[in-house]
C-alpha cells in the first residue's frame, strides 16, 4: 500500500472530508436562504445564483468520486449524439442497482456542465435532510409522496415551473422507483407475471405513470430522453464508503439519445414503450455481461478542474481554523474542553455515517415490497 492510499484509508481523513462537507454545506444552505429576496426581485437572478450555490455543494462529491478514488467512466454513445449533450434539456433515465448510481449520474452531469442545474423526482423526506435536501428545495427538486392521487398535480406542477428555466438542465428520473435488490425483482417479477408483462432479469418494472408525466409535462422544454444504463468493470458493487477509504472503480455507461417527439402522448402508448424500453435495456446488459461493454462507440468526456477546485477552496477556508482551533485545544491543556471536542467530532462522525447508510442497498426504502401484497389481494379478489 502506498503511502497516497495509506493517507486516503486512515479514519481522520474520513472525517476532515466530511466536516468540510457538512460545514461548507450549511453555510451555503444559509446563503441560499438569503437569496429568497432576490426571488421577489428577479426569478432568474434567484435561479442562476442557487445553480452556482448547489454546484458548490454536489461538486464535493464528484470531486471525492473522480479525484479522492480516481474512479473512471468510460461513456458509450452515438457520437452523432454527443455533441448536444450540455446543450439541451433532457431527462436522463437511470437504472437503480448500486449504492453510488446517483453520483455516476451526477458525474455525467458534471461533465457536461449541467451539474449545478440538474433535477431529480425526488421523495418528500429528503426535502427536510441538512445540506443535500435543502439545497435540493432552492433548485426547485420536484418531490413525491410515492402516493400516486397525491403526487399527480404537485409534480405536473414542479414540472411546469421549469418551462421557463435559464439555463440548460437535465431530469435525472429512476424510473424502477426503488434500487433494485433480489427480493424487489422477485416481486416485481410476480407483478409482471401477474399482469401478462415481459420478465426483466436486470431491472425492476419501470413505473410509468410518474414517467407519463415527467414527458407530458416536459414537451416543448426537453428535447430528448436519455436512455442510460450503467454498469461496473469487474463485476464490481461500488459503496460510498468505498469512495471515501480511496477505492477506485471503473464505470461503463451507455447512454442513447430519443427524441422526446419519438415518445407517444398517449399513456397507455407510453406505458407500453417505457416497458419496450426496459426490455432493451435489460438485453444491454446482459450483452455487458458476458462481452464486458456496450454496443457503442467509446467517447471520453474529459474530467473537468472545476469540482477539484471548488472542492481545495472549501477545504483550504475551513481546515486553517480548524487547525487553529485544535491548537489551541491542545495548548491549553483543559480536560473539559478537549473531551467536548472530542464528543463533537464523534457526533459529527456518526451523523456522516449514517447519512452514507441511508445510500446503502441493505438500507434501502421497501418501497416496491408492498407489491407482494397487491399480488395477495389479486388473487383472493379471482378466487
Amino acid at each position: 500500500m502506498g503511502l497516497l492510499q495509506l493517507l486516503k484509508s486512515q479514519f481522520l481523513s474520513h472525517l476532515l472530508i466530511c466536516y468540510v462537507f457538512l460545514v461548507s454545506g450549511i453555510i451555503i444552505n444559509l446563503l441560499q436562504l438569503c437569496t429568497l429576496p432576490v426571488w421577489l426581485l428577479s426569478k432568474q437572478l434567484f435561479r442562476r445564483i442557487n445553480i452556482r450555490l448547489a454546484y458548490c455543494i454536489s461538486s464535493q462529491m464528484v470531486a471525492a468520486l473522480e479525484w479522492w478514488s480516481g474512479t473512471e467512466c468510460t461513456l458509450y454513445t452515438d457520437p452523432k449524439s454527443y455533441p448536444l449533450y450540455g446543450n439541451e434539456n433532457a431527462i436522463v433515465v437511470l437504472n437503480h442497482s448500486f449504492e453510488i448510481d446517483f453520483l455516476c449520474g451526477w458525474t455525467f452531469c458534471e461533465r457536461f456542465g449541467v451539474l449545478g442545474s440538474s433535477k431529480v423526482l425526488a421523495k418528500k423526506e429528503l426535502a427536510y435532510v441538512p445540506v443535500i435536501g435543502w439545497m435540493w428545495y432552492f433548485l426547485e427538486i420536484v418531490f413525491c409522496k410515492r402516493n400516486w392521487e397525491q403526487d399527480r398535480r404537485t409534480v405536473a406542477q414542479g414540472l411546469q415551473n421549469l418551462h421557463d428555466y435559464p439555463e440548460n438542465f437535465w431530469f435525472l428520473l429512476y424510473c424502477e422507483g426503488t434500487r433494485f435488490t433480489p427480493k424487489k425483482h422477485q416481486i416485481s417479477m410476480q407483478v409482471a407475471e401477474s399482469k401478462g408483462l415481459a420478465k426483466l432479469k436486470y431491472h425492476l418494472l419501470p413505473r410509468t405513470k410518474g414517467f407519463w408525466v415527467t414527458v407530458q409535462n416536459l414537451r416543448g422544454t426537453a428535447a430528448a430522453v436519455y436512455d442510460s444504463t450503467l454498469n461496473f468493470r469487474n463485476n464490481e458493487t461500488p459503496t460510498l464508503l468505498g469512495i471515501l477509504h480511496g477505492k477506485k472503480y471503473h464505470a461503463d455507461l451507455y447512454v442513447r439519445r430519443i427524441p422526446l417527439e419519438l415518445i407517444p402522448e398517449d399513456e397507455a402508448e407510453c406505458a407500453a414503450w417505457l416497458h419496450k424500453l426496459y426490455q432493451e435495456k435489460d438485453a444491454f446488459q446482459e450483452q455487458y455481461s458476458q462481452t464486458g461493454r456496450y454496443p457503442a462507440p467509446v467517447v471520453s468526456p474529459p474530467r473537468r478542474p472545476w469540482s477539484l477546485i471548488n472542492w481545495l477552496f472549501w477545504s483550504c477556508l475551513l481546515l486553517y481554523p480548524l487547525g487553529l482551533l485544535l491548537a489551541q485545544l491542545i495548548s491549553s491543556g483543559s480536560m473539559l474542553t478537549i473531551f467536548t471536542s472530542v464528543a463533537l467530532c464523534s457526533a459529527a462522525s456518526l451523523g456522516v455515517r449514517w447519512m452514507i447508510g441511508q445510500t446503502e442497498i441493505n438500507k434501502g426504502s421497501s418501497y416496491g415490497n408492498k407489491e407482494r401484497v397487491e399480488i395477495k389481494k389479486e388473487k383472493q379478489e379471482s378466487c
